[in-house]
């Protein structure tokens, strides 16, 4: 995924003399082509985030459209303020490419791990918040992000995840894509983001093998949220389970419980949010391991499912 997005920062380059690359203290060589077909529109600066922030919004208000690339807990944390205020506030077309959401850097510890970046970001004014579910989507969204005219935060996952969103087509920006449907008024959903999408499709597998309804929502786009395709869903549920790589603070299951509560007063299915818990990564291992460990791994969303409906 990581691999497909930057090439495509290169390919929009070349559609596009507005697009410059911005990346911060990585690797060798990276995106080598652009930087010598675009020398102009090609920096790599050192470790020093807050300062490509500041320089991604200078050259956006001079008519450019900056893709900034590093750590996703570099490009959230360390410099929020200039994020904020510099991009947010000035409401500027920067693209902030951040690699390894959730656990992707799950051997190098908590320092390393965002499982609180979709939170923080989507409570900036201006900010879009895009989780793609695999590479293809990803290749869909950034042709997609060339005219978007507001900042946007793009979460990466860690590479050579599987292909879920074969046979879509196009994407937009603040729309779900219902993956798997089921008809039945005591319908399950299923509604997640990025990787976690492939967790869900599995368990609704398993969990449609014991003769259950089961949807499967992926919202690529957590902010904007598609609130329509979302209450109109939830309106058929029994119930309603969000899965995430984030904490379960200000992230997906947030954002559903919020617009859900204000458009289906009375009306709520049975709502469960499984995700990260409060609490920083104890534990070193791979991505998987650290998702099984918190409960976010296919087996984990058949057995929310199962114990809530009482099946068990």
């Amino acid at each position: 995924m990581r691999r497909t997005c930057l090439n495509m920062v290169y390919e929009l380059a070349q559609r596009d003399d507005r697009v410059v690359f911005i990346g911060s203290d990585l690797s060798p060589g990276l995106l080598s082509d652009m930087q010598t077909q675009f020398p102009d529109r090609y920096f790599m600066e050192g470790i020093a985030e807050a300062h490509t922030i500041g320089m991604a919004a200078g050259l956006a208000m001079d008519g450019y459209i900056p893709y900034v690339n590093t750590i996703a807990t570099f490009i959230t944390r360390r410099c929020y303020e200039q994020v904020a205020v510099d991009l947010c506030m000035h409401d500027l077309p920067v693209r902030l490419i951040a690699n390894g959401g959730g656990y992707v850097y799950a051997p190098l510890g908590p320092t390393h791990q965002a499982t609180e970046d979709i939170a923080i970001m989507r409570a900036l004014p201006n900010m879009a918040v895009v989780c793609p579910a695999d590479a293809d989507e990803m290749t869909r969204f950034m042709n997609a992000s060339l005219d978007w005219p507001h900042p946007i935060y793009i979460r990466m996952a860690k590479g050579g995840d599987p292909i879920v969103t074969a046979g879509q087509t196009g994407f937009e920006i603040g729309k779900g894509v219902l993956l798997r449907d089921a008809a039945g008024s005591d319908s399950v959903l299923l509604v997640s983001t990025g990787v976690t999408t492939t967790r869900c499709l599995a368990a609704a597998e398993a969990l449609a093998a014991r003769g259950l309804a089961v949807r499967v929502l992926h919202l690529p786009t957590v902010k904007p949220l598609d609130q329509d395709m979302l209450t109109d869903l939830a309106a058929e549920a029994q119930l309603l389970v969000t899965v995430e790589e984030h904490s379960l603070i200000g992230g997906l299951g947030s954002a559903v419980s919020d617009c859900l509560i204000d458009r289906l007063e009375g009306r709520l299915p049975k709502i469960r949010k499984l995700g990260i818990p409060d609490i920083f990564a104890k534990a070193y291992g791979g991505q998987d391991d650290l998702m099984h460990d918190v409960g976010i791994q296919a087996p984990h969303i058949v057995e929310m499912v199962e114990q809530t409906l009482g099946l068990n």
